[in-house]
């Protein structure tokens, strides 16, 4: 799932101080689930601005409102009776959410009030890790079902590279070596003879690099 986090107030009022009308749009999708966008966060911003706002003289309207989602048109287009109404929007969804309302609204001026992070998972209430950067290729099948491009500080699809120490990463002491983790899983299943062969070339055509990406299911379409 994806993962954000809110941004400062001071940014968002930087964002926003030239907008008499502003909407604070939350997303109930996955930033609701790492709490930095959805309905709680989004009243706390706009109790926030609105206290600010009053305190610096300024007479300024800040609105509250959720979306399903904000990746989906049929849930933008929820806010389309009303968007018309306000010279801002700031919107708490990702960053794909807050481009796709870009998309939708082309007229409409659009503020990210998150910093999207990564794909990952909830290691406990407020601790979050990365497991997934989307690289487009899943090699989880070669690797024991632990990535080494989002757990491996150098991306190694061949590891370990022989600057760990303790079972920890030297670039990142605090975490635990990638490859380490993947010795002890395919120790674990009795695979340990797959280090007897490499780990082939990464096809990297469908990662980062090509441009947009996209996912076409014809079977799907209408």
């Amino acid at each position: 799932m994806i993962r954000a986090v809110g941004k400062p107030l001071e940014e968002i009022i930087g964002m926003v101080q030239n907008f008499d009308r502003i909407l604070l749009a939350g997303c109930d999708g996955c930033v609701t689930v790492c709490e930095a966008g959805g309905l709680k966060e989004t009243k706390v911003l706009g109790s926030a601005l609105r206290l600010y706002f009053t305190q610096a003289g300024q007479n300024k309207v800040v609105d509250e409102t959720t979306l399903t989602r904000q990746c989906d048109k049929e849930y933008l287009a929820q806010l389309g009776d009303r968007i018309d109404n306000y010279d801002a929007v700031v919107s708490l969804a990702c960053g794909a959410g807050a481009q796709f309302m870009v998309d939708m609204y082309k007229h409409k001026v659009v503020f990210p009030g998150v910093d999207t992070c990564f794909i990952g998972v909830t290691e406990e209430r407020g601790w979050y890790t990365e497991r997934c950067q989307a690289c487009g290729r899943c090699i989880l099948a070669d690797t024991g079902g632990i990535c080494p491009i989002a757990r491996c500080s150098k991306r190694m699809l061949n590891g370990p590279c022989g600057g760990s120490e303790g079972g920890k990463c030297e670039v990142s002491p605090e975490m635990p070596c990638g490859w380490q983790l993947i010795y002890d899983r395919l120790k674990t299943l009795g695979q340990l003879d797959r280090f007897e062969k490499p780990v082939d070339p990464k096809d990297w055509t469908s990662s980062r690099d090509g441009g947009i990406r996209k996912i076409m299911r014809e079977d799907l379409r209408i």
